[in-house]
């Protein structure tokens, strides 16, 4: 199959072919079909996978179809929200390729930059919107956009967006768009709270899976080494040096270890840079440019702040910590093996570490293969941490999230990533 069979435009068609692209992924050639029709969709696609487009190209060729009046002032037509300002920058970057030989307008906005000149573009009239749910609420506020007339809706990573406590947000934002328009729902894991996010903003979905929810892609190789937690940075030095390892995405817990790593390997020789919510917009975009450019060899990055980064031949992922939550590990290494491509996914796992570990293997039902490095043998000497008190699901996920953080609140907004 082709893209010229999915019923899209010679303009659309024309963007497709500079990209390089020539055959649609399974997740474009299920879902552009039945956006085309009309039908809302929940999509099951993990990251990778190429659904940004699967969503993007059929919005690009229902503006296109239903032009509005000439003279009448440009309104909001799609909006497309997502969790993190990294994946709305990549949303948008797709949209902007896609729609370079059709006559619509795109804005992207979210926080963590000066809000005037997102009013400034909004005031001149746009198309299509991708935005985060916080900078999108606050410009509602002011005033500043109007949602009355939008016809598309997109929740994109819906299920990280309800991990970051961005329901209410969402509910706000539902509650200022029409109860008429087709809206699309895209989520790498399915959960019992997705599935009633849905029921309260699809209307009669069409679903769409890809891969087995909660499954990993069958293109990343996975592997544990198992380690004790202390000689954990000798062991990632020893792995990216011995290896001849390029390009390496490697995941923290916390904001602080996320630093701390990457000071430990630029001391070693490894060029390394730290992406976080503690640091500025433009220290991120600087350090995933220079990331991906190759000019920085190693990236070391929290949860968060690794949505959206997007790297086609991204080769390795390390799990320097395994996460609390085991739909993050899904998220995590979905960071490569991507669009067919062949990946890798190390996870440094200590002794402390073993009931995350089975967690995980029992949410992927597969058992990851075990490699231990001659000179890392865990001692069997040493015994796990006692474990603190927990307070279930919720406190694992505040846990998962970068290290503190927390759900948004009402009066601290400009303290909090959007």
């Amino acid at each position: 199959m082709s893209f010229t069979t999915l019923g899209l435009s010679e303009p659309i068609l024309k963007a497709i072919k500079e990209t390089g692209y020539t055959t649609p992924t399974p997740i474009q050639k299920q879902a552009i079909p039945i956006i085309l029709e009309g039908k809302d969709v929940l999509a099951g696609a993990q990251t990778g996978t190429g659904k940004t487009a699967g969503f993007t190209l059929p919005i690009l060729q229902h503006l296109r179809d239903t032009p509005i009046q000439k003279g009448k002032a440009r309104k909001v037509r799609a909006l497309i929200l997502t969790p993190t300002r990294e994946l709305a920058a990549q949303v948008a970057e797709n949209v902007t390729t896609y729609s370079k030989h059709l006559p619509f307008s795109h804005s992207v906005i979210f926080g963590g930059v000066a809000i005037r000149p997102q009013i400034s573009r909004l005031r001149k009239g746009v198309d299509i919107v991708t935005a985060t749910p916080g900078r999108l609420l606050d410009l509602a506020n002011q005033k500043a956009i109007n949602l009355s007339s939008v016809e598309y809706l997109v929740l994109d990573e819906a299920d990280r967006m309800l991990d970051m406590g961005f329901i209410h947000d969402i509910k706000k934002i539902l509650a200022l768009l029409p109860k008429k328009r087709q809206s699309l729902l895209f989520s790498a894991t399915f959960s019992k709270d997705i599935k009633r996010l849905a029921d309260t903003l699809l209307n009669s979905p069409v679903l769409i899976e890809v891969a087995r929810a909660n499954a990993t892609t069958t293109q990343v190789k996975q592997v544990v080494y198992p380690v004790d937690k202390a000689r954990k940075r000798e062991l990632l030095v020893h792995l990216i040096k011995k290896n001849g390892w390029k390009q390496v995405l490697i995941f923290t817990r916390t904001k602080h270890g996320a630093n701390k790593l990457s000071e430990v390997l630029a001391k070693k020789g490894i060029t390394s840079a730290a992406i976080h919510g503690n640091k500025s917009q433009g220290a991120r975009t600087k350090a995933l440019a220079n990331f991906k450019d190759g000019t920085v060899r190693t990236l070391v990055a929290t949860d968060i702040a690794a949505r959206g980064i997007d790297i086609d031949q991204l080769p390795h992922v390390v799990n320097f910590e395994l996460p609390n939550v085991p739909e993050d590990y899904v998220h995590r290494i979905g960071r490569t093996g991507r669009a067919g491509r062949e990946g890798e996914a190390a996870s440094l796992v200590c002794i402390d570490e073993k009931d995350l570990l089975r967690d995980i293997e029992k949410l992927i039902k597969k058992k990851i293969d075990k490699v231990q490095i001659e000179g890392f043998t865990p001692d069997p000497d040493i015994k796990p941490e006692p474990k603190k008190q927990s307070g279930g699901r919720n406190s694992r996920n505040k846990n998962s999230r970068g290290g503190g953080q927390t759900r948004r609140s009402k009066g601290n907004r400009s303290n909090t990533k959007k």
